[in-house]
C-alpha cells in the first residue's frame, strides 16, 4: 500500500484475494464439545462418585516407562479396577471403568459421575463415547485443581510410597505382579482412617450388608 500510494482496507484486500482466488486455506474449526466441570458434592454411598486418573511407574532395568489407570469409588476407597501396562489410551481407559462397571453391576438408571482431569485419554472421543453408552456422567476437574480429584490422588501417594518406590524393576512382568499384589493387599488388608480403620473391601461389603438388611426389612 505504501510503494504504489493505495488506500485499502482489510476487507478489500480480502475481497481481492478472494477475486484472484490466492487466498490460504481456512483452519477447519473442530465443533465445540462442552465439559461438564466437576463441582462440589455429597457422597453418601458406594456407587455415587468415582474418580479415574493415570500414573507412570518406571522400570530401571529396561530405561523405560509403565503406566497404570485406575478407579477409586469415593465412599468405600476401593480400587475397583485398574490397568497396568506399557501404553495407555483412551481404549484402556474405557475398559477400565467398563469392568469396573461390571463388577458392581452399575446400571444406566444408577447416574453414577465419574471424575478425572483433563488428561488425553479422558478428553478423547472414544472415551466419551463409551462413558455416554453406559450411561455414566462424565466430568473433569478444572485445570490445576488436582484437589478435586483427591481421592485418586491419595490413592497414587500411597501406592507410590508403599509400592512403586520400593523395587527397582529389572522387567515389565515384575512389575506387573507388584502392583498387582499391591492392589489385593489396599482392597483386601490395608487398613484405611477415613473409613474406621478397616481395609475398604470389608467396608464395602459391610455396607452392601447394611443396604440388603435394610431392604428386606421393609
Amino acid at each position: 500500500q505504501e510503494d504504489y500510494g493505495l488506500k485499502i482496507n482489510h476487507k478489500k484486500t480480502y475481497r481481492l484475494c478472494k477475486e484472484l482466488n490466492i487466498l490460504r486455506p481456512q483452519r477447519k474449526r473442530k465443533p465445540y464439545r462442552p465439559t461438564k466441570l466437576a463441582k462440589k458434592e455429597t457422597i453418601t454411598g458406594s456407587n455415587q462418585h468415582w474418580q479415574i486418573d493415570l500414573k507412570y511407574g518406571y522400570i530401571p532395568g529396561r530405561k523405560r516407562f509403565f503406566f497404570q489407570i485406575s478407579v477409586i469409588d469415593a465412599f468405600d476407597k476401593t480400587i475397583i479396577d485398574s490397568h497396568i501396562g506399557l501404553h495407555a489410551e483412551a481404549k484402556d481407559a474405557a475398559r477400565v471403568v467398563k469392568n469396573a462397571i461390571k463388577k458392581r453391576n452399575i446400571k444406566k438408571t444408577d447416574k453414577l459421575v465419574l471424575r478425572s482431569d483433563n488428561g488425553p485419554q479422558f478428553r478423547a472421543k472414544a472415551f466419551s463415547k463409551a462413558m455416554d453408552e453406559l450411561g455414566i456422567i462424565h466430568e473433569r476437574i478444572p485445570i490445576n485443581t488436582p484437589n478435586m480429584n483427591a481421592y485418586i490422588e491419595s490413592f497414587h501417594s500411597i501406592l507410590e510410597d508403599e509400592c512403586y518406590s520400593r523395587y527397582d524393576f529389572n522387567t515389565f512382568a515384575e512389575a506387573y505382579e507388584a502392583v498387582t499384589d499391591y492392589l489385593y493387599y489396599y482392597n483386601h488388608r490395608r487398613r484405611h482412617g477415613s473409613i474406621g480403620y478397616i481395609a475398604p473391601m470389608t467396608f464395602y461389603q459391610k455396607n452392601l450388608d447394611i443396604i440388603s438388611n435394610t431392604k428386606k426389612a421393609a
